[in-house]
């Protein structure tokens, strides 16, 4: 009897693993209503637990998440190492029909060849928000930040290594993936200097940045784009802009850890935010940029048109990927944690 229980038991504990999905994302990175229709469509209950930045994400999964989670959306640099590290499992494009509708530009990226174990969900950039009140004109540099005499009040910068670091050097002329260490100290220079500085009022995700820009507590921040235009619905008390002297860009994108305990659920929710029509959902609720062509048919032509959104050409001249560096990443978490350590 004891041992039929048990059997009862563990068929139970399966039944309810296969009809649930346990989904690590970036804090509110998608619409509620998607999961509902999800959750609707396939009878498969979506669990999400939040992370704010990449390395979080990497760290997580290294202790233990790898077996706890079922989907991930990691960004295009932290592909190369997470795949390197054994973390992510090959993605069975039978199960996805709906990858036709990637666009090409996006279906064989330098950071996944073939997209092996990655596909794509949003694109965007980094930038600065900023309070109109403060700022009359759109901050046309970095230096708002990094020059303490162009300083207008309490900011916030990015707690996230290759993004803050990469503006650092787009500041400073230098490519987003440059690891020269001389150079390297230029950047470490520069952030050290903003960081001394009595306006300076910490290293926030982009989530919590802007909430502190709306609680009038700073008066800019760097901020994933999408945050900043989500946040600010339209309120002309603030504005996004990318500095002339450039800044990165990042492709999000949907991948499976290698342990998961539902990859069949994994592949079915990849597939469902590839249709067209959730695709567009997708980006109009994030006000982003999709990889998806098929849903950016059907988004609004004003949201085409907003360079804040869609680059323009001039500023895709200085945005750049940020790259995995391979051996020389050290030379960038060193830097990274001398900035923070100091």
């Amino acid at each position: 009897m004891r041992t039929i229980l048990a059997l009862v038991v563990a068929m139970s504990l399966a039944w309810a693993q296969n009809q649930t999905l346990q989904l690590y994302t970036w804090t509110d990175y998608i619409d509620p209503s998607i999961v509902r229709d999800f959750e609707q469509a396939t009878g498969i209950k979506v669990r999400i637990t939040y992370y704010e930045s990449n390395e979080e994400m990497q760290a997580k999964l290294q202790a233990g998440g790898v077996s706890q989670f079922d989907l991930v959306v990691p960004s295009d640099f932290i592909v190369p190492v997470l795949i390197n590290l054994k973390l992510l499992q090959p993605l069975d494009k039978g199960k996805i029909p709906n990858l036709k509708n990637l666009d090409p530009k996006f279906a064989n990226p330098p950071y996944d060849p073939g997209n092996r174990y990655t596909v794509g969900y949003l694109w965007g950039t980094v930038g600065l928000m900023y309070r109109t009140d403060i700022f009359k004109t759109p901050p046309a540099s970095w230096s708002v930040l990094f020059d303490p005499k162009e300083q207008k009040g309490p900011f916030t910068l990015m707690d996230s290594p290759r993004e803050m670091l990469g503006i650092g050097q787009r500041y400073l002329g230098l490519s987003v993936n440059n690891t020269d260490p001389a150079q390297i100290r230029r950047v470490i220079n520069t952030l050290l200097t903003a960081k001394q500085s009595r306006n300076f009022k910490g290293f926030q995700g982009g989530v919590s940045a802007t909430k502190l820009l709306l609680a009038n507590q700073i008066v800019a921040a760097v901020v994933y784009n999408q945050d900043a235009l989500r946040t600010a619905e339209g309120n002309p008390r603030y504005g996004f802009t990318i500095p002339r002297e450039g800044s990165t860009l990042f492709i999000d994108s949907m991948a499976i850890p290698a342990k998961a305990p539902n990859p069949e659920a994994a592949h079915r929710f990849i597939n469902f935010i590839l249709d067209a029509k959730i695709g567009a959902r997708l980006a109009e609720y994030q006000q982003s940029a999709t990889p998806n062509a098929a849903a950016k048919k059907l988004l609004k032509p004003e949201m085409l048109k907003n360079p804040a959104i869609w680059p323009t050409e001039a500023q895709m001249r200085v945005l750049e990927f940020i790259l995995d560096q391979g051996s020389n990443n050290r030379v960038l978490d060193e830097a990274w944690t001398r900035v923070k350590s100091r």
